[in-house]
């Protein structure tokens, strides 16, 4: 199994608190996915932050509009620091995604690691070729863009 690898940085114009707060609430995901992947949390909480052991489960529709079941578990949690969550069930064949927070002049520096594999051999790696590694990109910049409009400097 092929595994890929992303690594994304973000700039926020916030205090370590501010930016860790919004991060780590799993509401806030899907303010920061783009609509037409039809992204919704369907785990019950309150307003809990994450911890280890947490399961997310959603609704999502990374590719061509096909409507898929997604579960993902916060596995590592240090406070203002970084979390990982790791998929337990979904359209990958695996997805480790690390988040880092590190205080930098004017604010924080958002660092995110993309750790995945796709399914389906040797056609899942054509399909990240072709399509699945831009989607993924253009998931991060989409962020990175409703980020600047969240938070403007």
């Amino acid at each position: 199994m092929k595994v890929y690898t992303k690594e994304y940085k973000t700039f926020l114009p916030l205090n370590i608190e501010e930016a860790w707060d919004f991060f780590s609430s799993p509401r806030n995901l899907a303010k920061i996915t783009p609509e037409h992947m039809g992204f919704i949390i369907t785990s019950k909480f309150n307003d809990e932050k994450m911890y280890p052991g947490m399961l997310i489960t959603y609704k999502v529709s990374p590719l061509l509009g096909i409507q898929m079941d997604w579960c993902t578990e916060i596995t590592h949690v240090i406070d203002k620091k970084y979390f990982v969550d790791e998929q337990r069930f979904g359209p990958y064949a695996m997805w480790h995604h690390q988040h880092h927070f590190k205080v930098v002049d004017g604010g924080v520096e958002m660092t995110d690691i993309v750790n995945y594999a796709v399914p389906m051999g040797i056609l899942g790696r054509m399909m990240n070729s072709i399509m699945i590694s831009n989607e993924i990109e253009k998931i991060f910049s989409y962020r990175e863009k409703k980020v600047a409009q969240l938070f403007p400097r």
